[in-house]
């Protein structure tokens, strides 16, 4: 893609563990430069049998091939999510086919939350949120303020914390798909 080409934007990924529940959500919108191209692309996914939930940001066609490449890690480790997620980033920073790919994703099952990005990350976050996309952060510090606030269970804060994310960034909508475990 040249310079002067428009390029796809558009993410807002949140993951909350509160209270032993683990949710993550997406907004639906893709945009192509300053045009909206969808609003209702589903960013959360269920893989391994609907016991972990993965939330994508970047280029669809590299993240569906990585969820691909993790259900099949998950497969090699079963029950071992860290583990196949650490395969995974390996295989994503030393394969040639792999490195090209423009992705970040969230990763949750019912003990743990990763982020995994293509330059081998696997990280943990110390609070249980995760915030990736071009709304991430906006989300992120939504989640953070609204975390120890009693009586928001995971969902409320993730709700609460997206439509935060749609106000202020262009790139992120209302139509936000919530999953949880």
């Amino acid at each position: 893609m040249s310079e002067t080409s428009p390029s796809w934007h558009g993410t807002t990924i949140l993951s909350v563990r509160k209270g032993g529940r683990v949710v993550i959500a997406g907004d639906g919108q893709v945009s192509l430069g300053q045009t909206v191209i969808k609003h209702n692309a589903r960013k959360v996914r269920r893989i391994g049998g609907g016991t972990i939930l993965v939330g994508f940001a970047g280029a669809t066609a590299d993240a569906f091939t990585l969820m691909e490449r993790l259900e099949g890690k998950l497969e090699k480790h079963p029950g071992q999510l860290m583990r196949a997620c650490v395969e995974l980033a390996k295989d994503w920073r030393t394969d040639r086919y792999l490195r090209r790919l423009e992705a970040m994703m969230a990763v949750a099952d019912k003990d743990v939350s990763l982020v995994l990005t293509g330059q081998g990350d696997v990280l943990e976050p110390e609070d249980g949120l995760i915030g990736i996309g071009s709304g991430g952060n906006y989300a992120l510090s939504a989640a953070r303020a609204l975390l120890d606030i009693e009586g928001l269970d995971a969902e409320a804060i993730v709700r609460k914390s997206m439509a935060v994310a749609a106000d202020i960034c262009v790139y992120t909508n209302t139509n936000i798909l919530v999953e949880s475990l």
